[in-house]
């Protein structure tokens, strides 16, 4: 793997593709530490991390988490690349239940850039509408976090500082867009997920030094974990990415034989291949949603009347067995309702049958279609269950064992699953671009194998 890294620099487009890649992520890092004008980010820095260090770190402490740590900093990308990426999912979803979307995506590439202009318009309606609502809690903060704050907002005009809040953070959401589309095109791997990636493991530097302090001794005495939790934690950190990189790239193979077809003194088609079904099919996307859901039963019964209605946001914290319940029933959820609106085996099984294809064993048409959803629903189980296990292992190892949650972030959840499905594309693409210039991989030796 060593080899394959070094050889990665000695391929002229491939370096090139890789310092520009580099160049970009510099300008989106920056994009988290310019602040926004008229916001005193010292108040603002000490209350998003007592809310991040929490177990789960509510909405603030997911967002700051995409953003790198620039909602913290009241930073012009302080919205981060996740008002694309709800307008990109809105989209996806609609695409299967709308007809016109529907067609726009089976027109090709002008069918294509047509969703992703009205995606790019939607990106900016969410940024003026989340853009307003931040410059409002960021004026009147103490309705919004139910604690005493102190002042975070300088400017006097209070629709100057909304003003020029949304249109900050709207630019730096576009610019972070524009970047990203930059990645993809002239960079390394996928431009948007990358983004999000640096920006989770920019956090990496804090958990390794809130690690160290669980084991430096407290006033004196003995510290509260032994060198036998850290081989211990180590341990569970290898087989925890292990097994998601496992599932991650596991799939089922459906064999598929393409029938013979003589045209003239020529004969097409006869071979036969498989297709592939992967078996976390949804991604990352069943927990993002079950977070989102979640996070608002406890503040809209915490601001009820009542004392009936505190006990029912208690029972709702992150750190509950009922909410642990809720989230794990959800992500099931999720899991099924991302493969039935995204997968639609009809459809594949009418593209198979027009290519002359057919499953062996399986009539073509709808009995095809009947067999690969059989076959999803099984698979997906699967997944789901391995999802909810990965979502819950932060949670447990905060609530059961006072692992700080910075630490325990990045042993389960939407962390590990961003960061190793990144990383795997990331290593595909720079692995092709090295066998095409006949150099090995990162799965072999790393060696030249003949000309560049």
């Amino acid at each position: 793997m060593l080899s394959a890294f070094i050889n990665s620099f000695k391929v002229e487009e491939l370096r090139k593709r890789i310092l520009f890649t580099l160049a970009m992520v510099f300008l989106v890092r920056l994009l988290s530490v310019v602040p926004t004008p008229g916001v005193s980010t010292g108040e603002l820095q000490a209350l998003i991390q007592h809310i991040s260090n929490q177990v789960g770190g509510g909405l603030l402490g997911l967002v700051d988490l995409f953003s790198g740590g620039a909602m913290s900093n009241c930073a012009i990308g302080a919205l981060g690349i996740m008002p694309y990426i709800s307008a990109s999912i809105i989209f996806q979803l609609m695409t299967a239940v709308v007809p016109g979307l529907e067609r726009l995506a089976r027109e090709g590439d002008v069918g294509r850039q047509k969703i992703t202009q009205y995606t790019r318009y939607m990106t900016v309606a969410l940024c003026i509408v989340q853009g307003y609502a931040m410059a409002m809690a960021l004026q009147n903060p103490s309705a919004l976090f139910g604690r005493n704050v102190g002042e975070i907002v300088s400017m006097h005009s209070v629709w100057g500082f909304r003003l020029v809040t949304v249109v900050t953070m709207t630019t730096g959401t576009m610019l972070m867009m524009w970047l990203g589309e930059q990645i993809t095109q002239s960079g390394v791997g996928n431009g948007i997920s990358l983004i999000i990636t640096v920006n989770i493991i920019s956090r990496l530097p804090g958990a390794v030094q809130a690690m160290m302090r669980m084991f430096r001794p407290v006033g004196g005495g003995e510290a509260q974990f032994s060198a036998f939790h850290l081989v211990g934690l180590l341990l569970m950190m290898f087989l925890v990415v292990a097994a998601t990189i496992a599932v991650t790239q596991a799939q089922r193979k459906i064999p598929v034989q393409y029938a013979k077809r003589v045209v003239g003194r020529k004969v097409f088609g006869g071979q036969s291949t498989y297709m592939p079904l992967r078996i976390n099919y949804s991604g990352v996307m069943p927990i993002i949603f079950a977070q989102a859901i979640l996070i608002f039963p406890q503040k809209i019964f915490e601001m009820l009347p009542g004392e009936f209605f505190k006990h029912v946001a208690v029972a709702f914290h992150m750190e509950s067995t009922l909410y642990m319940a809720l989230y794990g029933l959800m992500i099931l959820f999720f899991s099924y309702f991302w493969v039935a609106t995204v997968f639609n085996p009809v459809q594949i099984a009418d593209d198979l049958k027009k290519a002359g294809g057919y499953v062996p064993g399986i009539r073509p048409g709808t009995s095809t279609a009947e067999f690969l959803d059989r076959t999803m629903t099984r698979i997906t189980l699967a997944g789901a269950v391995f999802l909810t296990v990965i979502a819950v292992i932060p949670t447990i190892m905060a609530r059961q064992f006072s692992i700080p949650w910075l630490v325990a972030s990045f042993f389960g959840g939407t962390s590990l699953l961003i960061i190793v499905g990144v990383m795997l594309d990331t290593m595909r693409q720079v692995e092709s671009h090295l066998i095409m210039r006949h150099y090995d991989g990162f799965l072999k030796k790393g060696k030249l194998r003949g000309r560049r």
